[in-house]
């Protein structure tokens, strides 16, 4: 894992981001010597998984549903269907 200042990203961030790019590695950057921010390379195929995971109204709607799971307020799939099938 590099790490960077804060001035050395600004002054040539397009090539410290290629840099990340070709190597996949982690980079570590740092104000006056300590660590301020965590670059990482992203895997395509994962950002969108990523940007759910963090994004609030997921993670909200992850805790509600899991929230009615335990108390039981959910319908088995089975019962969806059925239910489904008697509003057509």
């Amino acid at each position: 894992m590099s790490t960077i200042g804060v001035r050395d990203l600004a002054r040539h961030a397009s090539s410290i981001i290629s840099e990340l790019e070709q190597t996949r590695e982690p980079a570590l950057i740092t104000r006056r010597g300590r660590p301020v921010a965590y670059m990482l390379p992203v895997d395509s195929e994962q950002f969108e998984d990523f940007v759910l995971a963090h994004a609030p109204e997921f993670v909200e709607g992850m805790a509600a549903a899991d929230a009615e799971l335990a108390a039981g307020e959910t319908t088995s799939l089975t019962e969806a269907r059925r239910q489904l099938e008697d509003a057509s």
